[in-house]
């Protein structure tokens, strides 16, 4: 299987990082800081063996936080053993309940994003499904293939 590693911006890095500690429990093993202007220009943690790396802005590089371009296109989804004790974690520690945590035909999860415009969509582990479980499920709304 390939590994895929998100790369966040943040318009305030160091504060980003201090939120996902509380609020994931993330735990932080890089950081590189320009001496000069405080500016987090690689950092990275871990989320339940999940590696995520982040930044502040760049914008002579062209890239911007979601704060500044308005909202992010991409969501993040991120498997948890224990989706309803993280989720209520991640709120008191900050984040905004997009869709409240639901089961569904294929696991329980909910979404949110995090004080920095970053979407999450936290879900427990997958409950297997056949196709049909899945069709009937979404009815006509989706054409399942």
């Amino acid at each position: 299987m390939a590994t895929l590693t998100p790369y966040l911006c943040a318009k305030d890095a160091a504060a980003a990082l201090d939120f996902y500690v509380r609020a994931f429990g993330a735990e932080e093993t890089t950081r590189w800081t320009d001496p000069q202007t405080g500016t987090i220009g690689h950092a990275e943690f871990v989320v339940d063996g999940a590696r995520v790396m982040i930044a502040d802005e760049w914008p002579d590089g062209g890239v911007f936080s979601p704060t500044t371009i308005g909202r992010t296109p991409v969501s993040l989804v991120l498997q948890v053993q224990d989706v309803d004790a993280f989720f209520e974690r991640a709120v008191a520690a900050g984040a905004t309940v997009e869709r409240p945590v639901t089961d569904s035909p294929h696991g329980r999860g909910g979404w949110l994003f995090d004080p920095f415009g970053h979407r999450w969509h936290i879900s427990g582990p997958e409950t297997p499904a056949s196709r049909q479980e899945l069709q009937d499920a979404v009815g006509d709304e989706y054409v399942i293939s």
